[in-house]
């Protein structure tokens, strides 16, 4: 794969990053939250407590720490392209969603929903968009030229799941989770196109 085609890639994934971020900002302007909205999120955060162990140990790989976490081992496997990628997506999306939620200025989801559960320590601060959806998509889709078959798998199902655990401990409404990812993804698409000026293995 040549750094041409890669950089192309990268592209298009940002594009179709900015565009389903963009389009999560929308339903953001009525200031409420949408009826189909409000039942996925009352499904996810309805599910037993029995799941908080597994759905908290999940969570982690969305925390900023995972982004030098991952750098650290695609480093110790001598591959120094994917490690300052997973570096850099992963912390810049967290840091992004930082900025972003100062200008959107949305709540988390027990100052906007009646019934709202909240498992674990209450997050403090706004909602959108999430950051840990965010990190591991940014994560998650770095990766995955690196990954079998196996991994991919893995991949592809912890990526959404780790947006899942933050509605489920009543965080984040499900169109924070949406908008986080988009945002990992269009990081680390920018990122890889930053990177692509050398040639793909």
């Amino acid at each position: 794969m040549t750094g041409a085609h890669t950089r192309t890639q990268a592209k298009r994934r940002a594009a179709l990053g900015a565009t389903v971020f963009a389009a999560t900002l929308i339903p953001l302007r009525r200031g409420s939250v949408g009826p189909r909205e409000q039942e996925f999120f009352h499904a996810v955060n309805g599910l037993p407590d029995r799941l908080y162990v597994p759905a908290w140990l999940v969570m982690q790989l969305g925390t900023v720490g995972a982004a030098p976490a991952a750098a650290v081992v695609a480093w110790l496997r001598g591959d120094r392209r994917l490690a300052a990628r997973l570096f850099a997506a992963g912390v810049m999306t967290w840091g992004a969603s930082k900025v972003v939620k100062r200008v959107t200025r949305r709540p988390r989801p027990v100052a906007l929903l009646d019934g709202a559960r909240v498992r674990g320590r209450e997050a403090a601060g706004l909602g959108f968009p999430s950051g840990h959806a965010g990190v591991a998509v940014a994560l998650g889709v770095a990766a995955w030229h690196r990954l079998d078959c196996r991994g991919r798998l893995t991949a592809a199902l912890l990526m959404p799941i780790v947006g899942g655990t933050r509605i489920y401990v009543g965080a984040r409404l499900p169109l924070d989770t949406l908008s986080g990812a988009a945002l990992g993804l269009t990081l680390d698409a920018l990122v890889e196109w930053v990177l692509a000026d050398r040639v793909c293995e």
